[in-house]
């Protein structure tokens, strides 16, 4: 029988991938992208900036931790959407260090993922440094079309209290950019705050990745070494916001320009539906 035991990660102490199980239950070989015939963008504005996670272990109860990142099918699909309709991917971090992948996720004989992730693996490799990008580029006559943050557990880190996430994020809201954020991603939204603390995304309907699945299934199969010490559906409803799903199904839910899915499932169709609200800008 397969092992349900999480898997160690000997370069760091206590650090655990999930279990072989776990992986035979959520890595399929293939996604579901069956091609992209989008109209390619007539706009001036012709880049999406992609805020990757730059931190890979997430503490969990029992002072273990998980070994996440982005979840490369959650980053790649959309990105591909999105380059087939005309648009460069921009790649920043918090802290201008390189991407972190929960590569054990990776789709191997997928041809079109394969490909993208070559195509900009130097870019993830060598992001830009968030800071100088809002500092250089985010002014209301920016090139920047709109805002993606990938998921994955890696945004559970450090993302939700972020600074200048928060700021590239409220700037997309200023300047009626697209917001695009799947799964874990939504956890960044909560570093989007009014001076007075509250939430800039108060009163918004997002689908996110359920919270059910983060404080049972994925602890007892391994996915994850142990209990999340927060829960993201709850942490964003306690700053005003809806979640529209409590299972994972693959949903996308557009509220205004703030574009999310619930999970890897969804990120072929969040790819499409963010070129679909592109075209209409």
């Amino acid at each position: 029988m397969t092992s349900r035991e999480p898997t160690p990660d000997h370069a760091e102490h206590n650090a655990f991938f999930p279990s072989p199980y776990s992986l035979e239950q959520y890595v399929p070989p293939r996604t579901d992208y069956d091609g992209a015939d989008h109209a390619k963008t007539r706009s001036a504005r012709r880049k999406v900036l992609l805020i990757g996670a730059d931190e890979r272990y997430l503490e969990v109860e029992g002072g273990r931790f998980f070994s996440t990142g982005n979840h490369p099918v959650e980053t790649l699909l959309p990105a591909l959407h999105l380059e087939q309709a005309g648009y460069e991917i921009d790649v920043a971090t918090a802290s201008g260090n390189l991407m972190k992948f929960e590569l054990w996720a990776f789709p191997a004989e997928d041809a079109n993922v394969v490909d993208i992730y070559q195509r900009l693996l130097s870019k993830f490799q060598h992001p830009r440094k968030l800071s100088d990008v809002i500092a250089e580029e985010l002014g209301p006559d920016s090139d920047y079309a709109a805002v993606f943050v990938p998921g994955g557990h890696g945004a559970m880190i450090n993302m939700a209290d972020d600074p200048d996430i928060g700021a590239a994020l409220a700037w997309a809201l200023d300047n009626n950019r697209p917001v695009i954020t799947l799964c874990h991603g939504p956890a960044a939204l909560l570093a989007a705050k009014a001076p007075d603390g509250t939430s800039l995304f108060a009163g918004y309907a997002a689908c996110a990745f359920p919270d059910a699945l983060d404080s049972g299934a994925n602890v007892d199969i391994g996915y994850l070494p142990g209990r999340m010490t927060w829960l993201l559906a709850e942490r964003l409803r306690e700053h005003g916001m809806t979640v529209v799903n409590d299972d994972m199904s693959g949903a996308v839910h557009r509220d205004r320009l703030l574009l999310t899915g619930d999970s890897p499932l969804a990120a072929n169709a969040l790819g499409k539906l963010a070129v679909e609200t592109l075209a209409e800008a």
